[in-house]
């Protein structure tokens, strides 16, 4: 019977909610050990299950004691040195973690952070026997198996016999090869007493090895240390455990006409057969030996050499999830800050927000049951919080690509099969399938439907078939995991939402998204091609001999299609490029958060009451699919891709770029709403094309980020991709944008940059004015207009930017308007005006100041060579102070005092700029103050109104003293 229709018997085809019981959801934490450690270097996965009780046990009475000689032979071996210079190395060699893990955060050793997943006995009946729906409903009603640690997975069996052959089996991201390197790394630090030696062997390495060689060989080759000991294997009573890791990637044949026997080390033999015998306990009978696999590969095996079956459950309990989470995010100098009480707290605070939504069950605490995806999370978080520069190996596709690469590792999805397709290929062919239908359509949720339209309606042949039962047995819950909303329990949705965007933009960029035409034309002209070429070179050899000139011709005409169908194809590379560009510029998301933000809520959740169960859902958003097409074309990405087996060769990016460009710089032109410029930004980064960027960036002369919240990720992006151009940037608008003076740190390249700099409402204190100072002194700075309103200020901030006026030769208007000046900050300005030579206007409004600073100020910009308006209104100025600021004039003392509304006997030419200034910072200012500020300008109105006989004054007093009392009738009913 073939393995297909085997698959069959116990996974009824067509299914989509019957796969494996080694799900997220069996709650029980009861033996569960929590150690220093879970870094996924290599993310595996192991759960543990019932044991068959056959042959791979020995009785306890059967194993021998040991003798005198055997005694001397181990305390020989043992004072060579040799075993404990095989632990130094085993040690340096597993607590490596791998590139990823040092690229997106800082690098913890396997002894820092690690939770122990949950192992549970299993046996062969119950991993071949039908599971029930694939809903979270079931997987908490399923029985409880029992837990085992690892460091017991050798013990005696039910029956009381030895256990020698452990099979540790999971899917794709529960742990497994995270989990052996931590059984080898406390091997060697003496935490794993029950061996005296440890022997790991990679299964993918001996796929790759076709000579024949000798156990001991193979032992000596990889372990040089070991020259000493392996002689005397057989002869002592060491106790060893050799750790086989990734068996799918072997093909094994236990028929005896497929592996012959072997029982001699030293006898050169297939490394299969070797692995064979070993299982046979022809091989060193008295070795242990731990197998880990994926389940569908478990019954490579046979049962009879197997003593105990034992699946990862990866985090099945939020308690594991949290703790992991707690460790992880808690480290010391996880965030890179320079304040350690800050860190802290921020750290602290992100622990918070992500267990409180682990603790509503939402579909994060269904994702994180994998350890792999507990890692995804911590890492992205670190991105989004802790990142001060963003150098271009981090970028969120780059986390994505770089999180598959750490789980598939080019594996291939199944040995057997002759085509030997990737695993990652695989998922890029079908289930990007899926996730670009959703996108198309806006959805999320998935039907058993949904699922056979994508999966199982091109299937024709038997290995296609095969393919598809081991990728639902393997990999299936790693991409889909059932839905957690209620209502819709039988329902499959992305196990992380952005990884639906990620596959679907990998399914395009592949140009997997073809018509049936397009298929067979690639095909035909592939055919054709070779054949033409073939057929043409003998048809000229023929034709030199024989009279058949008009053959080659005939010939060369077949070279025709493929020269046309490649022209053709081309037209796809537009297709992508279009697609991209279209769905970055949606116009119906431009008033959405901008996708970092997105994502944070995605896995901080949202404070506030949770939705109605009846309440109709907002519409889906796939705001990062355009951003991950982008990402996956840049360089790093296409050559992780490619060990991956998912190749883009570098003419396809030119061309998808090329045809992108005109499009999508045109569209960034236009005036976007600030979160969509963001998003627009974060796109360029992403694309890591610095031509294109450069191109893209040259072109925009306005930069509105206002009410933007940008955090240090925001700034480093925002930064990096405005460093590819040296143009001078009209305006940037960081209104409302919770900077600080390390965000002014990150910008400083580009606000020097920037003629009108827009800073208000930032909380900006003394710190960033200092920053500012900088600024504005520095030789390249031609920023000419700077607004500081509503941000404090204070004194010691007025004395730097009061140093930076001394010096600067840009500044022409300077806002500090609600700043907290009060009379010393003022006076500071007042002593430093008089070394500038080019500021033209000045704003101090509300900043209390007396009639002494006031006409101070005044006094000094009297002086001043190109200062003709200052801005004093909302102060606290008395009725001498306002008649000697209202004897100025522009003709005679070269400078105009905004105070009041009226100009003597007349309404001042800027009352509406003032009641503008009012209306647009109410929301921001103390209104009992703006009250009574305003019942001032009245009276104040008024009072001059009186003393006027001219008519055409006193309707213009009329009507500004009309606005007035409006805004105060407003602003008593709360309605402004």
């Amino acid at each position: 019977m073939s393995r297909a229709m085997q698959w069959q018997s116990c996974l009824p085809w067509g299914s989509w909610a019957r796969l494996p019981r080694s799900l997220a959801g069996s709650r029980g934490t009861r033996g569960v050990s929590v150690r220093a450690a879970a870094v996924p270097g290599e993310l595996g996965s192991v759960p543990l299950g019932c044991v068959r009780y056959q042959g791979g046990s020995q009785q306890n009475s059967a194993q021998p004691g040991s003798s005198r000689h055997g005694q001397s032979q181990l305390r020989n071996v043992a004072s060579s040195g040799a075993i404990k210079k095989h632990q130094k190395s085993l040690s340096a060699w597993f607590s490596h973690q791998p590139n990823e893990e040092r690229q997106f955060g800082p690098s913890f050793s396997l002894d820092a952070v690690h939770v122990d997943p949950v192992i549970r006995e299993s046996s062969l009946e119950e991993i071949l026997k039908p599971s029930p729906d694939l809903t979270i409903q079931n997987q908490l009603q399923q029985p409880s198996r029992r837990v085992i640690s690892l460091h017991s997975l050798f013990d005696v069996d039910a029956c009381g016999r030895q256990v020698k052959n452990v099979v540790l089996y999971g899917t794709v991201g529960t742990g497994k090869s995270t989990l052996i390197k931590k059984m080898v790394v406390d091997w060697c630090h003496g935490r794993l007493p029950h061996f005296d030696l440890v022997i790991p062997f990679s299964c993918e390495d001996l796929s790759h090895s076709h000579a024949h060689v000798s156990l001991r060989r193979l032992i000596t080759k990889k372990y040089q240390h070991l020259r000493d000991v392996v002689p005397v294997l057989e002869a002592s009573n060491l106790r060893v455990l050799f750790i086989l890791n990734g068996l799918e990637r072997l093909n094994l044949d236990f028929r005896l006409a497929g592996t012959e026997l072997c029982c001699d080390p030293n006898e050169p033999v297939p490394p299969s057969a070797i692995v064979v015998n070993l299982l046979r306990k022809y091989l060193l009978p008295e070795a242990s030996i731990i197998v880990t696999t994926r389940p569908s590969a478990v019954r490579r095996i046979p049962g009879k050499y197997v003593g105990r079956y034992a699946e990862i459950c990866g985090f099945s309990d939020t308690n594991l999830q949290k703790l992991y989470f707690q460790m992880r995010l808690s480290q010391p100098g996880c965030t890179g800050e320079e304040s350690q009480d800050r860190s802290t707290a921020e750290q602290e605070n992100l622990v918070e927000m992500l267990s409180r939504n682990l603790e509503r069950h939402n579909q994060i605490t269904a994702a994180c049951f994998l350890p792999s995806y507990c890692w995804l999370v911590c890492t992205t978080l670190h991105f989004l919080y802790f990142t001060r520069t963003v150098p271009p190996s981090q970028t969120l596709t780059g986390i994505y690509t770089s999180f598959l690469r750490l789980n598939f590792s080019g594996e291939v999805l199944d040995s057997t099969d002759p085509t030997h397709i990737s695993m990652m290929k695989y998922v890029a062919k079908t289930v990007g399938k899926l996730a670009y239908e959703g996108v198309m359509s806006r959805k999320t949720c998935f039907s058993e439907e949904d699922l056979q339209q994508c999966f199982e309606v091109e299937m024709k042949t038997e290995s296609e078939l095969n393919l598809l039962e081991v990728f639902r047995s393997d990999v299936f819950r790693f991409f889909l995991s059932p839905c957690v909303q209620p209502g819709k329990e039988h329902t499959f949705v992305f196990t992380i939402p952005a990884m639906q965007e990620y596959l679907a933009a990998l399914y395009v960029v592949l140009g997997e998204k073809k018509t049936l035409a397009q298929r067979v034309g690639q095909e035909l002209s592939e055919v054709i091609g070779k054949v033409s070429e073939d057929v043409t070179v003998v048809v000229n050899i023929i034709s030199k001999v024989l009279p058949l000139r008009f053959l080659p011709v005939l010939f060369n005409l077949l070279k025709i299609f493929p020269r046309y169908f490649s022209r053709l194809s081309g037209k796809d590379k537009d297709a992508i490029a279009h697609t991209m560009a279209e769905e970055l510029f949606k116009e119906e998301d431009y008033y959405n958060d901008d996708v970092l933000d997105q994502i944070n809520s995605s896995i901080l959740g949202v404070e506030g009451p949770m939705r109605h169960p009846d309440e109709a859902p907002d519409d889906e958003v796939f705001e990062l699919f355009p951003i991950f097409m982008g990402g996956i074309l840049s360089r790093r990405n296409r050559a992780i891709l490619e060990q991956l087996g998912c190749s883009i060769k570098n003419l396809a990016a030119f061309e998808i770029a090329k045809a992108m460009k005109k499009t999508v710089i045109r569209k960034g032109r236009k005036g976007l709403p600030p979160s969509e410029l963001m998003d627009y930004l974060f796109f360029l980064h992403e694309f890591q094309n610095e031509r294109f960027t450069a191109e893209a960036v040259r072109s925009l002369r306005a930069v509105n980020l206002s009410s933007v919240k940008m955090t240090p990720l925001k700034c480093s992006v925002l930064a990096s991709v405005m460093s590819t151009t040296c143009h001078e940037v009209e305006e940037l608008n960081l209104t409302s944008c919770n900077l600080d003076s390390g965000s002014l740190r990150t910008l400083f390249p580009v606000l020097l940059r920037c003629k009108a700099l827009h800073l208000q409402l930032n909380s900006l204190g003394s710190d960033a004015c200092k920053e500012i100072r900088d600024l504005l002194l520095h030789d390249k700075c031609v920023v000419s207009s700077l607004r500081l309103a509503n941000n404090p200020v204070g004194e010691q901030g007025a004395r730097y930017l009061a140093e930076a006026l001394a010096g600067n030769r840009s500044l022409t208007q300077l806002s500090l308007l609600h700043t907290a000046l009060g009379d010393p900050g003022a006076e500071a300005i007042a002593r430093h005006l008089a070394e500038n030579q080019h500021l033209r206007e000045l704003n101090l409004g509300y900043n209390s100041l007396t009639d002494a600073a006031a006409l101070r100020v005044v006094e000094v910009a009297k002086r001043h060579e190109t200062l003709d308006k200052v801005h004093l209104y909302f102060n606290d100025i008395s009725e001498d102070g306002k008649r000697a600021l209202d004897s100025l004039r522009m003709d005679r003392d070269g400078v105009r005092a905004l105070v009041f509304l009226t100009a003597g006997t007349d309404v001042s030419d800027y009352w509406s700029h003032i009641l503008n200034v009012v209306q647009r910072n109410l929301p921001f200012w103390d209104r009992e103050r703006v009250r009574q500020h305003l019942a001032l300008l009245l009276q104040d109105l008024e009072s001059s109104r009186s003393q006027t006989a001219n008519p055409w004054r006193k309707a213009k007093f009329l009507r500004v003293e009309s606005e007035v009392k409006k805004m105060l009738g407003k602003l008593q009913d709360g309605t402004l």
